[in-house]
Parts: C-alpha cells; structure tokens; sequence
C-alpha cells in the first residue's frame, strides 16, 4: 500500500517528529511504501498563487511532486500540532496547494453553485496525528475540537475520504517521558490497526 506521511512542525527534535517516526516505522515493518515529508524541513512554500487558481493550469515544479504522490496515495499519514485550533501554516499551505481541484475533487459539470464535490483521492484511510497542549475536557468544552471538524468533514470527506481515525496526544509540555512512550505505542499501534501488513 502507498502512503503518504505529511509532517508540519519547526522543531526537529519535537515529539510531533518522533510520532512521525513511529508512524514510519510502524508502516515500513508493515511492508508498506512510505512518502515521506517534512513539510518544514523541504522548505515548502505554503502561498497558494494566484496561477494555482485556475485548475486548467499544471502545478508549479515545486508543487508538482506533492500533487502526483496525493493522486497515487492508498493511504494519508497526517502529523501536526493544534495551534490556535488550527494546523501550523506550512499544513495549512500544504491543504491548500496540494489538494487542487483536479487532484482531490472536482465539481460535476453544469454545477449550479451548489457546491457539491466529487471526492478524487484515491485514499482509503486517513490517520491524523495531532498534539495540543490543551486538557481534552477544555477543548471539547471550550473550543469544540476545530481541528476534528476541519480534517474529518472540510477537508477528507470533502475529497471522498471516509475512513478517517483521528488521535490527539495532550497535554505535551508537561508529560513525562514515560507518558510520551506511551503515546508513541498508541501510535504505533493506531497505524498497525489502520494499515495492516502487506500480505504477498
């Protein structure tokens, strides 16, 4: 199974880049083929142009790549932390960029404005990785999971995506090592789950 695994986080030595690495490792024991990206560490430009807009235009060189492993992706590995409800920027651009009309939907013709898409993902599961430094009964209270809402519903069913499992490792600044490890079995069990091995 081809699965992509997006990473959006400034700090190399974060815990969102160590459950990006369970994920991957999790997946490559499981005889999966792994796309792997460091949306920070490739430098990816998160501004969508205005040339992007127009679905009839081919993507940019730098976005090219991105667009292609979408299309042939069975599976989506998604890693981010909660900030401000919302993923880092360089995710959000991602979202923005690599899910174009023509890759990840499209509308029928002779759409009245109704705005009813056509999911074109290929993707079967989507796994969302998130860590917040937000106790769960607080954000489900006081904010109601943004984030939850905005991959579940706005971005993945939107693109035909219905198998969406979504975890959310809290609170981060004050866990302990021993919790961390932890919420890396859980990773790695969530993946093991969601991607089985690779039967020949």
């Amino acid at each position: 199974m081809e699965i992509s695994v997006i990473l959006a986080h400034p700090e190399r030595h974060s815990f969102n880049h160590a459950i990006a690495q369970a994920a991957c490792r999790t997946l490559k024991r499981g005889g999966h083929t792994i796309r792997f990206h460091d949306l920070y560490e490739e430098g990816f430009d998160p501004l969508l142009s205005s040339a992007e807009l127009d679905e009839q235009t081919l993507p940019p060189s730098d976005l090219a790549l991105y667009c292609d492993e979408l299309r042939r992706s069975e599976g989506l590995v998604i890693v981010h932390p909660n900030w401000w409800g919302q993923p880092p920027a360089a995710m959000k651009g991602w979202i923005d960029r690599a899910f174009r009309p023509g890759v990840a939907y499209k509308f029928e013709e002779g759409d009245g404005g109704e705005g009813v898409p056509v999911g074109l993902l290929r993707v079967r599961t989507a796994v969302i990785l998130n860590t917040s430094n937000t106790p769960l009964e607080r954000e489900l209270d006081v904010f109601g999971d943004p984030l939850d809402n905005l991959w579940k519903r706005c971005i993945l069913d939107f693109c035909g995506v219905k198998n969406v499992v979504r975890e959310n490792f809290s609170v981060v600044i004050t866990s302990t090592p021993e919790q961390r490890a932890a919420w890396l079995r859980q990773v790695e069990q969530v993946v093991t789950v969601c991607f089985p091995q690779v039967t020949r």
